[in-house]
């Protein structure tokens, strides 16, 4: 039971925290992530992927329905999201000593997670 609890807190975490993210996106838009995409030599059409990444597969991971599948969709928005916004600055640190890609890093790491245990118990189709 407990580790049943343990993957409902996980994913409830991850879930409602990038869908505040993804709210954020829907209120203020994209721009920035259009601009990142296509400084990357991307088409801006990729930037829309933003809202499948941190509102609907957020969605699908705090109802623990196909949660695998979403936490790996969130895992490679993160993937990606790195890469596009610290691509060059990794190695980087922040001003209080962590590296500066640690948000979406411990993001992509918790899908991960996620997508090895799966939903659990508690969820809409659990396993």
């Amino acid at each position: 039971m407990s580790n049943d609890l343990a993957k409902l807190l996980l994913r409830l975490s991850v879930g409602i925290m990038i869908l505040f993210h993804g709210l954020d996106k829907i209120i203020n838009g994209i721009g920035g992530i259009k601009h990142l995409v296509t400084s990357a030599g991307l088409p801006e059409f990729f930037a829309y992927g933003i809202y499948i990444g941190e509102i609907v597969m957020p969605i699908f991971i705090i109802i623990g329905a196909y949660a695998r599948v979403a936490s790996a969709v969130v895992a490679l928005n993160m993937a990606v999201a790195i890469f596009l916004a610290y691509g060059g600055a990794i190695f980087s640190l922040g001003k209080h000593g962590a590296p500066v890609f640690e948000l979406p890093f411990l993001y992509l790491v918790m899908s991960i997670v996620i997508f090895i245990l799966g939903s659990g118990k508690y969820a809409l189709n659990a396993k």
